[in-house]
């Protein structure tokens, strides 16, 4: 993963109406913490923040602070956003340290046709779109792709199913569901339907096949 380099405009004031100044003149109000150091209010130029939340790393792109000088290694922790514009008000950044480990949340992305599935005009339902994984910062991978090619209805894919590259784990319970396949209850309807009308017509059939012999019995019962 690469790292992208940013500069950190120190000596910001706190409060509303400084924050909006400053949006104004395109920086977005952030701050920096962890590992064991105190806060630092920052401003960080908002084009150049952008262009690091869009590479493939998404919010887990590994972010150089300069901080007058100083370089820090970081990652977005959260990001708030306006409620009704969307646009990004404020930033917090947190401390790595390249040799300890971070938790992030990870995407995950389901790969592959699920054949034996919408053969029978199922669907796969995931419930989970990213997975908390512990790992240190350069090994960070971008997504977790789940193939769930050989998924039949019924059946579920687990958090022990996902195959983490070397170096990361994660203490989410292996029997958490992150994708099952289901029948919709249209198409459960659909089946019934189907089943009823061919037993209706086994019924049918039987009761034809009944009277046809009745009808012989009597034409014997004639012939004597």
């Amino acid at each position: 993963m690469s790292e992208l380099l940013l500069t950190a405009h120190t000596g910001r004031e706190t409060g509303t109406r400084s924050s909006r100044r400053l949006r104004r003149e395109g920086l977005v109000p952030s701050v920096v913490y962890g590992l064991g150091a105190d806060p630092v209010a920052v401003a960080v130029e908002w084009p150049a923040l952008r262009k690091a939340l869009t590479t493939d790393a998404g919010v887990n792109a590994l972010i150089t602070l300069d901080i007058e000088g100083d370089q820090q290694l970081s990652i977005v922790k959260e990001i708030q956003r306006h409620p009704t514009r969307r646009d990004v008000i404020h930033v917090d950044f947190i401390r790595l340290d390249a040799n300890a480990e971070v938790e992030v949340e990870v995407p995950v992305i389901l790969i592959g046709d699920a054949k034996k599935v919408t053969d029978v005009s199922g669907m796969v339902d995931q419930t989970m779109f990213a997975l908390s994984i512990l790992s240190k910062p350069d090994a960070i991978p971008t997504e977790l792709p789940v193939d769930i090619s050989e998924l039949e209805v019924g059946e579920a894919i687990h958090v022990s199913d996902v195959v983490l590259p070397s170096g990361v784990r994660t203490e989410v319970d292996g029997e958490e569901t992150i994708a099952s396949a289901l029948v919709t209850r249209s198409t459960l309807d659909a089946m019934r339907a189907e089943e009823e009308a061919a037993e209706g017509e086994e019924g049918e059939g039987a009761a034809a096949a009944e009277g046809e012999g009745e009808g012989d019995a009597d034409e014997g019962g004639d012939d004597s």
